[in-house]
């Protein structure tokens, strides 16, 4: 196994590990004993399910939002040492809408390899079964909380899929999702198409693609506690 800094992809929700995740990115969990993660409860709950791994005498260094950067330099010195590390996000990839980048551009930084992992990413799953342009796409994070900016910016995504020809994709806290789909109905134009991407590989998957208007007739189905992508395109 190379001495490097593996970045292991998680299921997305409770499904079943075998489904999503390749039995390569497995054998290389067993091997590693120090993870970089954005939740230690969480990294051991995905841990303890996959046989003979180290969740029990592994070392794990913490890395979320809310850590200094200043406080991280340290994590990658057991690689110095001969010692490969994975880092783990919440739900699917790490590193990429997740704190783990900044652990990967220290790596970068000292010339320490990284090794990105196959896995499910909830972004790219959307947009692969929304039917828009692959091509071209933005991932915006969560817009704003303050109803008339959260407007402005939806107005402002939705003019840019149509000059740029590029999907828009944004997210929201589930229990807000219901509010954001209003939001996205009250401001943005008829013909302008929606993709709703819930519960990605979950039993409660839902990908679905409709005009505003149409979603403003059909309604949202239920889903305040799934985890949701939602994207527009011309």
């Amino acid at each position: 196994m190379e001495n490097a800094l593996y970045l292991i992809p998680v299921t997305l929700g409770d499904t079943e590990y075998s489904k999503v995740l390749p039995a390569y990115n497995l054998e290389i969990i067993k091997q590693i004993k120090i993870f970089i993660v954005e939740n230690i409860k969480s990294a051991k709950r995905f841990l303890a399910r996959i046989e003979n791994s180290h969740v029990d005498d592994g070392m794990f260094f913490e890395l979320s939002e809310h850590t200094d950067v200043k406080d991280i330099q340290h994590y990658l010195d057991p690689i110095l040492k001969g010692e490969p590390i994975g880092v783990l996000s919440e739900a699917g990839c790490p590193a990429v809408a997740d704190p783990g980048a900044d652990i990967v551009a220290i790596a970068q930084k000292k010339n320490i390899k990284v090794v990105p992992l196959v896995g499910p990413n909830s972004m790219i799953m959307a947009v692969m079964g929304s039917g828009f342009s692959g091509q071209s796409f933005a991932f915006n994070g969560y817009l704003p909380v303050k109803p008339g900016d959260r407007a402005n910016k939806l107005k402002m995504l939705e003019s840019r899929a149509y000059k740029e020809d590029q999907t828009q994709l944004f997210i929201e806290t589930p229990y807000r999702n219901a509010q954001l789909f209003d939001t996205v109905i009250k401001c943005c134009r008829p013909e302008t198409k929606l993709c709703v991407a819930a519960g990605i590989t979950t039993d409660q998957e839902f990908i679905k693609t409709k005009t505003v208007a149409q979603w403003k007739k059909d309604g949202l189905p239920e889903m305040k506690k799934v985890p949701a992508i939602f994207a527009i395109y011309k």
